[in-house]
């Protein structure tokens, strides 16, 4: 399945992805805020509690000298260093002594009013640092506390780093959690879409198999939402069924209507003779050619873009090697074949014109020797191809020649019989087929003509 930017699955996931990603922050970032919320709240209600008992504890007597023993029911006031104090301090005049918590041991000063001022409520809160270096927060509260309007300072102070820790635990489980939820959603969302996608796999390997041609139309059952594609393009394949076989019958009638005419012209240029009937068969001739040739290629451009047929080239070749080797016994014809097999995606008949106008070009022109070869093209920068080269020993085509001798119609050496329409039709043809001709100095000293066409699996 390929996955890539521009793979469905791809994009499917990743947007999935991203989207847990991003719900998953959003619902960490309200849990961790709502807990240290409510964190926060409990934290200062516990002191404001603390602070209430503490105040309802002590009390001042006659000659003005606070007394009580608080017991605010927590055992951190009685830990020195806890970061857990309460202390009671004379304010008014005429009111003496002081009381503290046992975990508070040296004293902890207080902001003046001026820096930190109280509320309508005569309180005031605020954080500094504690005995141990921990940090504390100190609700305070300044209180009457008799008839004779003598006030103390009473103050609770809780340990805000303790809080702040057991809220980075509580975050760190909570992250922890998230993550792991987070991944398994991630990689069963992966799943759930590979499985729901794997039937567009389905089809494409389906289609590839119609277009390999070891298929005729997309088999099997398929999802509600894909069968509509499916039955599409079991109607496009049908119709273009239809196209090739009538472009088909059209060629084979225009064949058979200009066959009969064709005939009458060669036969009545054979019986005038001398130099107009000489022109006639010439022309007849080259009329039979040209029009062979565009049947040709109307043919192979009718099923060109059709289901793609398979040849093997290792049969064609050898058999063609054969043929060639009884009409020219008197030249040495050799055949190098890859290990391995290769499929021609076209028609046989297309193969065996183009190797056939091939091979008999070089068998004219060779001296003793000819040479057919054929290998995968790794190096032609492009999947699925593989060359034929055909050479041989004669006197080859010069390079600035090479271009004219494609032409149609075209003749380097007006001796030698045929029409100049050989080389113009193999090219055409591979040009139909997606492929390229290319003509070289041969090794043994003439012509090599090397021909690129598409393989299929």
């Amino acid at each position: 399945m390929t996955f890539g930017p521009r793979s469905l699955t791809f994009r499917v996931i990743a947007f999935s992805t991203i989207w847990a990603v991003v719900a998953l922050i959003v619902i960490y970032t309200v849990i961790a805020t709502l807990y240290r919320q409510a964190s926060e709240r409990g934290f200062e209600s516990l002191l404001s509690a603390h602070l209430f008992n503490l105040i309802g504890s002590v009390g001042v007597s006659e000659p003005g000298v606070l007394t009580g023993g608080p017991d605010l029911g927590d055992l951190r006031f009685s830990e020195p260093k806890s970061g857990w104090y309460w202390s009671v301090e004379p304010v008014s005049q005429g009111l003496s002594g002081g009381l503290r918590s046992l975990s508070m041991t040296e004293a902890i000063p207080s902001p003046s009013t001026t820096e930190v001022p109280f509320n309508t409520s005569f309180q005031r809160n605020y954080r500094m640092e504690g005995i141990a270096g921990e940090e504390i927060e100190v609700l305070e509260n300044e209180f009457v506390l008799d008839a004779k309007n003598r006030i103390a300072r009473f103050r609770v102070m809780g340990n805000r780093s303790e809080l702040e820790h057991e809220i980075g635990i509580f975050d760190r489980r909570l992250l922890t959690y998230l993550s792991l939820f987070g991944f398994g959603m991630i990689a069963i969302n992966a799943i759930a879409i590979l499985m729901g996608l794997r039937p567009l796999s389905r089809v494409r390997a389906a289609l590839a198999m119609v277009r390999e041609g070891s298929a005729q139309r997309l088999d099997g059952k398929f999802p509600a939402e894909i069968e509509p594609l499916a039955n599409e393009t079991n109607a496009l394949i049908d119709n273009n069924r239809r196209i090739v076989e009538r472009s088909r019958t059209q060629v084979g009638n225009l064949a058979h209507s200009l066959k009969t005419p064709l005939a009458v012209l060669l036969n009545e240029g054979r019986a005038l003779g001398g130099v107009k009937g000489k022109l006639i068969v010439d022309q007849a001739e080259a009329m039979q050619s040209q029009v062979e040739h565009y049947l040709q290629r109307a043919r192979v451009a009718a099923q060109r873009d059709s289901v793609v047929y398979r040849t093997p080239v290792v049969p064609v070749l050898q058999r063609m090697v054969r043929v060639m080797t009884k009409l020219g016994p008197d030249t040495q014809l050799s055949l190098a074949l890859p290990t391995s097999e290769i499929v021609f995606g076209g028609e046989r008949e297309d193969l065996e014109e183009v190797v056939g106008n091939l091979l008999e070009n070089a068998m004219k022109w060779a001296k003793a020797e000819v040479r057919v070869s054929v290998e995968t093209a790794p190096n032609s920068g492009t999947a699925g191809e593989f060359s034929i080269a055909i050479e041989d020993d004669g006197p080859g085509i010069p390079e600035e020649k090479a271009r004219d001798a494609l032409k149609r119609g075209k003749r380097l050496d007006e001796t030698k019989p045929g029409t100049g329409l050989g080389l113009a039709i193999v090219a055409d043809l591979i040009k139909e087929y997606g492929g390229q001709l290319m003509l070289e100095r041969s090794a043994l000293g003439g012509l090599k003509a090397i021909v690129q066409l598409r393989s299929v699996q």
